[in-house]
């Protein structure tokens, strides 16, 4: 594994049938994994090329349960990795080889629908898709939509911020949460908001949505549910070159115009998809813009032409509406399906997710294709275009001696450059251990000692997720230590408590 894990603890491993006699006195039953061969479904997440072996798989099925097994691990100091169902394509929920692996695909229950408040109320092991189910029957459904939306849960979702091919209109899931239930490392059960528009108090909400497990396990989650649009159309436009496309995405989002969705593929990706799903898409542009516009009928037939207009301005070759319902459905079904599709073309491919201001589109999708040049492998673009939200999948062969390195290599470069042209590491998928070490090219060091001094705040013997977003782990007391230069404190005129 190229990728550096904390180094194991002998301590706890040689303790580990204590430990596992421990947990199951708390989570009885099968709700204990700790037979290597069944628990090498765990070894992974979405980010296969990392794996190794938890010390023991625990599935709880209450909330008292959780909180029993925190406290007994922060009691015990043993590391703990919260899992949901294991689509994280951060590493973010790779095992520990002296931790436990708290997977939490039990808690999958709906447990209410409130259409008059707008929202539901989910347990963590619930699928994204499963509460559109829920809930469509009524015409309404879960607006944030990943593209591995029919397995990622909810609980999940939280932990990375996940987006889909909606996010641009309809935000990610920070923007439909309401509210959540965690518990905290001592096995504190604590609620944050609820059914109301905003939590009160500091926003400890939006600290928790996109905290990756290091702060606390989610175990229940309130969502925003909305309405049906009542039309919802998508128009393809195909361009001879990708930088064409982008320049095209920034001056639809220039116009004033906000797509439900807008997608970027690029000609790698148009033909997997399309071999894969039949989707219709044009096999002969070199990149394909897939925008969807929603709202009433007479509004979206405007925005359609306008988007139509601007596609040709700059020089679209094809374009495309939905006439109906299941033509939209299979524009995105060929979208959605991109990533499997691509395991078509390649052994093997490296996702990536960096994110840029729109304006940047065209410099850095010719950056990636120089850079594909230098490391001599292939790149496949599938994007959320609207927001800037980049996912290159890298090709390669890991049978072939070093490619995997140069795919490593190659993804850190393209974030590089993301950050370099203003942008971020990431959008939706998280840092987890596939972005860890190169936190340092976004901040600075202050920067990551205050961001460990909040985790500080929530895990102090940094139990939960630990070897995940932070290069270099500080302990709490140092980090809470007050720097003294030649006798004087910073700021000595001002009081102290």
């Amino acid at each position: 594994m190229s990728v550096m894990m904390p180094k194991p603890s002998e301590a706890i491993l040689s303790r580990r049938q204590v430990i596992v006699d421990a947990l199951r006195a708390i989570v009885p039953g099968e709700g204990v994994v700790d037979i290597a061969q069944e628990m090498a479904v765990f070894e992974s997440d979405g980010l296969t090329a990392y794996r190794q072996l938890p010390l023991v798989v625990v599935l709880p099925q209450t909330v008292r349960q959780v909180a029993e097994v925190l406290t007994y691990c922060h009691r015990e100091e043993i590391p703990v990795v919260p899992r949901g169902s294991g689509t994280s394509l951060s590493g973010g929920a790779l095992p520990l080889q002296d931790g436990v692996l708290l997977v939490l695909s039990k808690f999958n229950r709906v447990l209410e629908i409130d259409y008059d408040n707008r929202c539901a109320v989910v347990q963590p092991g619930v699928t994204n898709l499963g509460i559109t189910h829920a809930v469509a029957h009524r015409g309404f459904y879960y607006a944030p939509d990943p593209s591995s939306q029919i397995a990622c849960s909810i609980g999940g979702n939280v932990a990375e911020n996940s987006g889909g091919v909606h996010c641009l209109k309809y935000g990610l899931t920070a923007n439909n949460v309401l509210g959540i239930e965690f518990v905290t490392i001592e096995g504190e059960i604590v609620r944050l908001g609820g059914k109301h528009l905003d939590a009160e108090g500091y926003d400890i909400l939006g600290l928790m949505t996109g905290s990756e497990g290091l702060l606390g396990v989610v175990t229940e989650v309130t969502v925003r549910i909305l309405q049906k649009p009542e039309t919802a159309r998508a128009v393809l436009i195909g361009f001879p070159t990708s930088e064409q496309a982008g320049a095209c995405v920034a001056a639809i989002i220039a116009k004033g115009i906000i797509p439900g969705g807008m997608e970027m593929m690029d000609r790698p990706a148009i033909h997997a998809a399309e071999d894969f799903v039949q989707a219709g898409y044009p096999t002969d542009v070199e990149a394909l813009l897939i925008v969807e516009l929603d709202g009433p009928g007479a509004e979206v037939d405007h925005l359609l032409a306008e988007v139509e207009a601007i596609g040709n301005a700059n020089g679209a070759v094809t374009c495309r509406v939905s006439q109906s319902e299941e033509e939209r459905a299979a524009f995105w079904a060929g979208r959605k399906a991109a990533f499997p599709a691509v395991g078509r073309i390649s052994p093997d491919y490296y996702c990536m997710d960096g994110t840029i201001p729109r304006k940047e589109l065209p410099k850095v999708l010719a950056g990636m294709k120089a850079l594909s040049d230098k490391y001599g492998l292939r790149v496949a673009n599938v994007f959320h275009a609207g927001d800037g939200n980049l996912h290159p999948l890298i090709l390669y062969d890991a049978n072939n001696e070093g490619e995997l390195r140069r795919a490593e290599e190659f993804g850190n470069d393209i974030l590089r450059l993301c950050v370099e042209v203003g942008g971020v590491l990431t959008g939706e998928h998280g840092v987890g251990v596939e972005k860890r070490d190169l936190m340092p090219e976004m901040f600075g060091e202050d920067d990551l000692k205050h961001q460990q001094r909040v985790k500080c705040a929530f895990d102090d013997k940094h139990l939960l997720n630990p070897g995940k977003v932070f290069p270099e782990l500080h302990r709490c007391a140092e980090l809470g230590r007050m720097h003294v230069h030649k006798g004087q404190v910073a700021f000595p005129d001002l009081p102290r408590f």
